[in-house]
């Protein structure tokens, strides 16, 4: 009786052990997020968010999905990240861009103002 109340014990335990390391391995596979709060205190709308590696140019779908961003408002967009940082670019109504590097893990605020240099692509 003893014999197998141990063999029980020890299969319990090995089970514990392949759940503990099965949570572990999808937790380290997770990309980190990052909430940015885009405040446009400019006079343009942002009609299109995306997010890249910093040192690639490797854009992710708009990430206000069918949202703008007025003249005036604010929005918070949840970025994932596979590095520890990443770019943010704002689209406005002209086609022209804005960008920002935020830093992976934590939370970033983003102010877009009339003075930020807008690339327009030699327009």
């Amino acid at each position: 009786m003893g014999n197998s109340l141990t063999k029980r014990n020890i299969g319990r335990l090995v089970l514990l052990c392949i759940g503990l390391l099965s949570f572990s391995a999808f937790s380290i596979a997770r990309s980190p997020s990052t909430t940015v709060n885009i405040v446009n205190n400019s006079s343009r709308e942002i009609r299109n968010v995306y997010v890249s590696p910093l040192a690639v140019d490797d854009w992710s779908g708009n990430q206000l999905g069918n949202a703008t961003i007025g003249a005036g408002q604010s929005l918070e967009v949840n970025v994932s990240c596979d590095q520890q940082q990443m770019k943010v670019i704002g689209e406005d109504a002209d086609g022209c861009f804005v960008s920002i590097a935020i830093t992976c893990g934590a939370s970033s605020t983003w102010t877009i103002t009339n003075e930020a240099t807008r690339d327009c692509g030699g327009n």
